[in-house]
């Protein structure tokens, strides 16, 4: 019986590609086929997506696109659709466009009649919300607060009136400030802390924003964290010690 054909990309149609956010092997067929395929590949940082297509030995053609950018590039990925070439957006880690550049240029394709087409795949926001034992039916996703104490607060108390659980992601300079905020605001709220997601170093943290806080004082958390902060009615899961 003969093999089936590998589809082929359609001519003028941005491709988003999401990327791992941590783990290698986490990457789909689809996305390596379409990285394999394609005429470019506009990238945050070119470096860091060079070392993912060297891993599965992957050339092709980078180009930067990273919110510095942004505008000018998605002019310019516009002209080259028009031109019929085939492009590939990725960001360093996860889906274009969830807290990472892809947003502008996305618009950008669909006001000028041009395909977008997504390529599904890692997102820590999903990643963490699954695995973190907090209703998952309702949720909301804050991205990054913003770094200003004022509006930072402004915006904390703004979600009180949103119903569901909260996700939001925080660099780890800024964790602690976030949990001290989250445990002066929402102090019985259940919270949890997923740091190093699909890496080596996986951690999930759960509690009350001040457990988590006394737990982790004299440990400061490391690596990228996404923080999720549950419903006023949902009580935390049990969790084997080690664990949390």
């Amino acid at each position: 019986m003969p093999d089936t054909p590998e589809p082929t990309l359609t001519p003028g149609t941005l491709y988003l590609v999401a990327t791992p956010i941590g783990n290698l092997e986490d990457i789909t067929l689809r996305a390596l086929r379409v990285l394999r395929q394609c005429d470019l590949i506009a990238a945050e940082d070119t470096r860091r997506t060079l070392q993912l297509l060297r891993h599965h030995q992957i050339q092709k053609p980078l180009l930067s696109c990273h919110a510095h950018n942004e505008a000018a590039r998605a002019q310019q990925l516009v002209q080259r659709l028009r031109q019929g070439a085939t492009v590939a957006l990725v960001t360093d880690a996860g889906s274009p466009g969830i807290s990472d550049p892809g947003e502008r240029v996305v618009r950008a394709v669909l006001d000028a009649g041009l395909r977008v087409e997504p390529v599904p795949g890692p997102c820590a926001l999903i990643a963490a919300l699954t695995a973190s034992g907090l209703p998952t039916a309702e949720f909301h996703f804050l991205g990054f607060l913003p770094h200003k104490p004022g509006a930072r607060r402004r915006e904390l108390e703004r979600l009180r009136s949103i119903p569901g659980t909260w996700v939001l992601y925080e660099s780890p300079h800024r964790i602690q400030r976030l949990l001290e905020e989250l445990a002066e605001l929402y102090p019985d709220r259940s919270v949890v802390v997923a740091r190093e997601l699909t890496k080596k170093f996986e951690q999930f943290l759960h509690g009350t924003a001040a457990e988590i806080l006394a737990r982790t004082r004299n440990a400061p958390l490391r690596g990228e964290c996404v923080v999720l902060v549950g419903p006023q009615t949902a009580s935390p899961p049990r969790v084997p010690e080690a664990a949390s």
